[in-house]
């Protein structure tokens, strides 16, 4: 029963050194679809810096344009409903993406938490073990210590004996 518990216990001790010894990313973004890229590098660019600038740049050539056109043709008058437009079909789509982006990321969360129970748990099925072994250690070294003193005490007592018998039959 022993020797199946320990190949059980080695057997999960692989398995879960193989799991630890991953890369997380790696495993996830093996199973992406060319949508989920593309949703991640859409919510990246829309987080960013170059995202912000840039837009705030065309919103502000686009507001330039129309307002110095004004008095000849422009093709969004003033009160701007086209880039309204244009602004709400963005912010339409890129939430939804943005979304989608996040999900997979709490998945891969979810995924390094569960590979960092995993081998929490093994470190601490180790150290159970080796609590176990050195508790062993002990208990086998304190036998052995008091073996030791019984022979010495033994040994002494002969002595006395000896001695005793020395100093009577010198009298």
């Amino acid at each position: 029963m022993m020797s199946e518990i320990a190949s059980r216990l080695r057997t999960s001790n692989l398995l879960i050194e193989h799991r630890s010894t991953r890369n997380v990313n790696e495993v996830i973004e093996e199973q992406y679809t060319f949508g989920d890229r593309l949703a991640d590098r859409i919510a990246q660019f829309g987080g960013s810096w170059t995202f912000l600038i840039c837009f705030g740049v065309t919103i502000a050539l686009w507001m330039g344009l129309n307002s110095i056109q004004s008095l000849w043709h422009p093709f969004d008058p003033y009160p701007f409903i086209f880039l309204n437009l244009i602004l709400s079909c963005l912010a339409a789509v890129q939430a939804p993406v943005i979304m989608m982006s996040q999900n997979r990321q709490a998945m891969k969360d979810r995924v390094q938490a569960d590979l960092d129970y995993q081998v929490n748990l093994n470190a601490e099925l180790q150290i159970r073990s080796l609590h176990l072994k050195i508790d062993e250690l002990r208990t086998t070294e304190l036998h052995d210590f008091f073996e030791l003193q019984r022979e010495q005490l033994a040994i002494q007592r002969e002595q006395i004996e000896i001695l005793k018998r020395r100093d009577g039959s010198a009298t």
